[in-house]
């Protein structure tokens, strides 16, 4: 998929649940089944897999504890 934070293809995977939690309070959003995060290293950017840029400014996950 294609990272907009890295200006490049790169590899993403689905939100683990504790970052699904995550982003549902920080986003106050019901569903975030949808969502993907750039594996690329310091990245961490969120995107659906048809929207490449769906906050303003990007959201990155934060490193686990």
């Amino acid at each position: 998929m294609f990272c907009y934070t890295c200006d490049s293809d790169e590899p993403h995977r689905p939100l683990t649940a504790l970052e699904k939690a995550w982003l549902k309070e920080r986003t106050s959003r019901k569903n975030v089944e949808g969502f993907f995060m750039c594996k690329a290293p310091n990245c961490r950017n969120v995107r659906t897999g048809f929207n490449k840029r769906p906050f303003d400014p990007v959201i990155r996950v934060p490193l686990p504890d």
